[in-house]
């Protein structure tokens, strides 16, 4: 079976989105931050391993927005998966997890989503754990675009949820 998805990255300004589709399709990081204005678009086509299904992901990268209800609509017409980025060193950047969380899953009830918490080279497990109650209820991943740490396997769970979708 060969497919392809629209995957969106969506959060705050300066969480890490354009990094981690960087480390992602080119396997590159760079220090230098340039700001997404609207949106950027890449693609990588990718094998599932045990089924040796191909996808391609074509990779939305949304512009940041400190207020998910601000996020333009036309942008995600068409998504087949989220990836919400947080910076889990920007307490701003999560401090309305739930709220926006909530309004993508209302507007979007079928979409599947992972919820990211980024930077993790950043903070240390005793921090996580400190934080609980928000990273422990809601997280799925946590990456570190400048390591790579968990980053391919964002995209392939999301992928594999993807393919598992379009069998049924």
């Amino acid at each position: 079976m060969k497919i392809s998805k629209k995957i969106v990255l969506i959060g705050h300004f300066g969480v890490g989105k354009s990094s981690l589709i960087r480390r992602f399709v080119e396997n590159t990081f760079s220090e230098d931050y340039k700001v997404t204005i609207g949106v950027h678009v890449l693609k990588k086509e990718i094998t599932i391993p045990k089924t040796n299904d191909d996808i391609t992901l074509v990779i939305w990268d949304l512009e940041g927005n400190d207020d998910i209800t601000n996020t333009r609509p036309s942008y995600l017409i068409g998504t087949s998966g989220f990836l919400y980025v947080f910076d889990m060193t920007r307490p701003t950047t999560y401090e309305n997890l739930e709220f926006d969380l909530n309004y993508i899953k209302e507007r979007y009830p079928n979409i599947p989503m992972k919820i990211i918490g980024n930077k993790k080279d950043l903070v240390t497990n005793d921090f996580i754990k400190q934080n609980k109650d928000v990273f422990g209820r809601f997280v799925d991943f946590y990456t570190s675009a400048k390591s790579g740490k968990n980053v391919e396997e964002v995209f392939y769970n999301l992928a594999q949820t993807l393919l598992k979708e379009a069998k049924k």
